[in-house]
């Protein structure tokens, strides 16, 4: 150090110590992370909406942390100053490179500085990469997320990472995505949450979204498919059924433009209308053709003028709603453990018990995962498969089940057919008519966009009818065309 009241050099004047300049690396330095993360986040093929947690936060927090460095060495040297014999020197920061000690400083200083921006350079790489993986995005806010990370692994798109679909291609979904991000870092923080999570409606994911994957002029035709149930009865009946799935495509040239994949016919456009922020109730659909012309149907009780409400164009999200983060009901899962013997069918009564017990009202998991076992155990004391038959029933619950987070397969509607939810019968009920009355949107019959193939037990199962055999309903007493009436994902309706 040296004695001078000459003025100083603007940095002098701004790094008077070593607590300074200590706090002037530190600035320099989140700048450097700042601008490091903003480059990768920006140009990255894949974008992470975490990755503003912290691009925004965290490197703004070390910038402020150093700039209070450089202020609390400002003050230190104002208060020396102050307290300065009158006339005498004031000591200033100098770095003296002909002083070993003043050598010895600098070159430590220079290498800390030096291993300090490679750490921040590497580490604002790795975490660049961590926080557009699938845990980051499942387990950092574990207790939120746990239930849509648990699905999402046992989900068709296990192994599409969270960015690739929650997140626009556009500029402006890069933004939002950044600031959704540091909204649920304060939502984590301090408990504010919905239970169970709704759609914030802040990232929008849309048909453009699947295409980046998923071609929409495909014409997959017709698909089978296979369904093993077993009755809530005594002997646990087995039901099949096997069916052909009328996909079918939309694209006319690449296959004659019907089945379900119809709705996708890249000329014609559907447009509804849905009164609940669930979309289950859609009172106004608006059908237009290739040459223009323009039909709309109503239900009988929907007055409103059409431009009062949104107008939503149909797409995949309207019927793939829940593509990676479906639960299913207890009832299909309970079936599927059963035809693949984790649960014994010839147990009496198992499956309605089973059923009973994973729906019962828990306040924890671990409560309902203790219960499965004491309440199964009181049933079946003398039934020597009935710890099988529980390790079964506690993964289903652990997989399917979350009540500190209030989801399981009542928390989100999956319009992907009809059974426990409305889905295709949203439009497809008989009910929407034009306004004459001369046309309505069909609700048709169950060989309408599949056709079933068997249906039954043992031989059975065999006779297949390729024209489509009628549905026979073994475990009701009614026909109600709308199954979901019925059908609540336990236990039939009464």
């Amino acid at each position: 150090m040296n004695s001078t009241q000459e003025r100083k050099p603007f940095f002098a004047r701004l790094v008077p110590n070593w607590t300074s300049l200590a706090g002037a690396i530190l600035v320099g330095s989140s700048w450097f992370a700042f601008f490091l993360l903003f480059t990768l986040d920006f140009f990255a093929v894949v974008k992470s909406p975490y990755l503003g947690i912290l691009t925004y936060l965290v490197a703004p927090f070390f910038f402020l942390a150093g700039a209070l460095l450089m202020l609390v060495g400002k003050i230190r040297y104002r208060v020396h100053a102050r307290h300065a014999v009158p006339g005498a020197p004031i000591r200033s920061f100098t770095i003296d490179i002909s002083q070993p000690r003043h050598r010895k400083i600098l070159l430590g200083f220079a290498f800390g500085a030096a291993a300090f921006l490679l750490i921040t350079a590497v580490g604002s790489y790795e975490t660049y990469h961590v926080t557009k993986s699938v845990q980051f995005c499942g387990q950092a806010c574990h207790g939120p997320m746990e239930p849509q990370y648990v699905a999402y692994q046992n989900s068709p798109h296990a192994r599409v990472e969270c960015t690739a679909c929650h997140i626009g291609p556009q500029a402006e979904s890069f933004v939002k995505a950044k600031f959704n991000g540091l909204h649920q870092v304060y939502a984590t923080a301090f408990n504010d949450f919905q239970r169970p999570i709704q759609l914030s409606g802040k990232i929008d994911i849309n048909q453009q979204t699947c295409e980046q994957c998923h071609w929409p002029k495909r014409h997959i035709g017709n698909v089978e498919r296979s369904y093993t149930h077993y009755l809530a009865d005594e002997t646990n009946t087995l039901f099949g059924v096997r069916l052909l799935l009328k996909v079918g495509g939309g694209d006319p040239t690449h296959g004659p433009a019907g089945g379900i994949h119809w709705h996708m016919n890249l000329a014609n456009k559907i447009e509804y209308i849905a009164t609940d922020e669930k979309q289950q109730v859609i009172p106004w659909v608006r059908f237009t053709e290739a040459n223009g012309n323009v039909t709309e149907y109503r239900t009988a009780e929907f007055k409103d003028d059409p431009s009062q409400h949104k107008i939503r164009a149909m797409d995949c999200m309207t019927c793939h709603n829940r593509p990676a983060h479906h639960f299913r009901a207890p009832n299909d899962l309970v079936d599927l453990a059963m035809s693949l013997g984790n649960i014994d069918p010839t147990i009496p009564w198992i499956k309605s018990n089973v059923v009973a017990s994973l729906i019962a009202p828990r306040a924890t998991q671990s409560e309902g995962v203790d219960k499965i076992a004491s309440d199964l155990k009181a049933r079946y004391p003398s039934t020597p498969q009935i710890d099988t038959v529980i390790a079964a029933a506690q993964d289903i619950y652990k997989k399917s089940f979350f009540p500190e987070m209030k989801v399981d397969w009542r928390a989100y509607p999956n319009n992907i057919g009809h059974k426990e939810w409305p889905g295709c019968f949203r439009c497809h009920d008989g009910n929407h008519k034009t306004a004459d009355g001369a046309k309505k949107i069909a609700a048709s019959d169950c060989n309408a966009c599949h056709t079933i193939l068997a249906q039954g037990n043992g031989l059975e199962l065999e006779k297949l009818n390729p024209k489509g055999h009628g549905f026979f309903y073994i475990d009701a007493p009614n026909e109600d065309f709308s199954c979901n009436n019925c059908h609540t994902g336990a236990f039939p309706k009464e």
